[in-house]
């Protein structure tokens, strides 16, 4: 359905009247999606179908007269090799920027290792810190508009979740450092270092430098640095770079200072991927010594997969730009029609990134929960209002998390122009009230 914005005039310098023809021109544009019966998915930033079609190829990378023996004779199809086949650590080590020896290779899901890494510690402590299960208070720093999955895990265990606003060069720096210096009980931070989700910022080198110099007063403080988009780009030649966070640690004196985590899920299969953490020696001794207890080697039939898949991180790069050229007109497409359709109006702010999965959006306060409520009702269906906050509570109520890549170019402009004809109606409405 073709349409366009109805004024040129910005909302905030409309009259009473303007505002409220304004007002019955959206409602009626808004009830003809609503006759339409629509049923559009934007909800989560999972990959289209001709993404995972990109990787039917490893479906013949291995078959029934394959070698499954690894270069070192370890027979993939057996038992054994608790941190991952050499070869699948040089192949992630390569994507993540470490080394294999510094890396344990996991199954399929990155939020799984996440989990598992709260845990440990709620249960057991870190390097021989008291468990936090026994401490009265555990905190944790969350950068926000953030990750609502990061969010689940640490509500789950009781934590203690703190607010830290995000820039467009990573989590305000001098509110983490003073936070993390004054106060024992903050034990973690939650970082989506580069096309973070949702905004797709990447952290500056001098953000990096700094976490890596941070001195907090809780010697079991680790930072949870969650690299999922560390290849995702959408453009070849304007490609955001990430200064190395171990490498760093290390050069500040604090090797052990970080978790890092990856994997291939938007890269592959999501759910039948490959995940990683890489952390120094001494935090990988104390993970590895739990390990023995919980399992005696992930699939290393899978991780021979990827490895014969791809080859090395060449093969990882180019099928990445494939990605990209299936994704890149969505992101494309949203933003045209965020310009087209609230530009003119003066509402609405959003993000235009380089790479990831997302894009944040931040509608006038107090909107966000209408917003998408009548996106729904249009059949639309978004990430719910106040999820990139704890607890689900955006105290502004209103950054809206847009995910492009799962409809179809065609559904995926339907959509966005349900969801600016939202987005104006609530605002025209708001004003309207403010003016009574």
């Amino acid at each position: 359905m073709p349409k366009a914005v109805s004024e040129a005039k910005k909302y905030a310098q409309m009259n009473k009247q303007e505002l409220e023809q304004e007002v019955v021109k959206l409602k009626a544009e808004y009830k003809k999606y609503q006759e339409m019966e629509l049923s559009l998915n934007m909800a989560r930033g999972k990959p289209c179908r001709e993404q995972l079609d990109l990787s039917m190829g490893m479906m013949d990378a291995l078959n029934s007269d394959a070698d499954l023996s690894c270069e070192d004779g370890t027979d993939c199809r057996n038992y054994g090799v608790l941190d991952g086949i050499h070869e699948a650590k040089v192949l992630i080590g390569a994507m993540m920027e470490n080394k294999p020896e510094n890396i344990i290779i996991y199954g399929n899901s990155s939020l799984n290792v996440m989990y598992d890494t709260v845990s440990r510690a709620y249960t057991h402590g870190i390097m021989g810190n008291t468990p936090w299960c026994k401490l009265d208070k555990v905190k944790f720093l969350c950068p926000v508009p953030g990750y609502d999955r990061h969010f689940a895990i640490t509500e789950y265990f009781g934590i203690e979740m703190i607010p830290v606003d995000m820039t467009p060069t990573g989590p305000d720096m001098d509110q983490v450092e003073k936070l993390v210096a004054d106060d024992e009980s903050i034990k973690g931070i939650w970082c989506v270092p580069k096309y973070s989700n949702p905004q797709g910022y990447s952290y500056s080198d001098e953000t990096v430098r700094r976490f890596a110099r941070l001195r907090p007063a809780a010697r079991d403080f680790r930072i949870f640095w969650d690299n999922a988009y560390g290849v995702h780009h959408l453009y070849d030649g304007q490609q955001d770079y990430l200064i190395e966070i171990l490498e760093e640690c290390k050069k500040a004196g604090s090797p052990d200072l970080v978790y890092k985590f990856s994997s291939t899920s938007k890269i592959t299969f999501p759910g039948s991927g490959i995940a990683a953490i890489a952390t120094s020696l001494n935090n990988l001794e104390e993970i590895k010594a739990q390990l023995t207890y919980q399992t005696i080697g992930h699939d290393k039939v899978n991780q021979l997969r990827h490895v014969r898949f791809f080859g090395d991180i060449k093969g990882i790069k180019e099928h990445m730009k494939k990605h990209a050229a299936i994704i890149r007109p969505k992101f494309e497409a949203v933003e045209e029609i965020l310009e087209r359709d609230l530009t003119p109006c003066g509402i609405g702010s959003w993000t235009n990134p380089k790479g990831g999965y997302f894009i944040s959006f931040d509608a006038p306060e107090g909107c966000a929960k209408m917003i998408v409520d009548r996106a729904k009702k249009a059949g639309v269906m978004m990430t719910k209002a106040g999820a990139t906050y704890p607890y689900g509570k955006d105290p502004h109520d209103s950054n809206i998390r847009i995910a492009p890549t799962f409809p179809n170019l065609n559904d995926l402009r339907l959509a966005m122009d349900v969801f600016t004809v939202c987005v104006r109606l609530t605002a025209a409405e708001k004003m309207l009230k403010e003016m009574a």
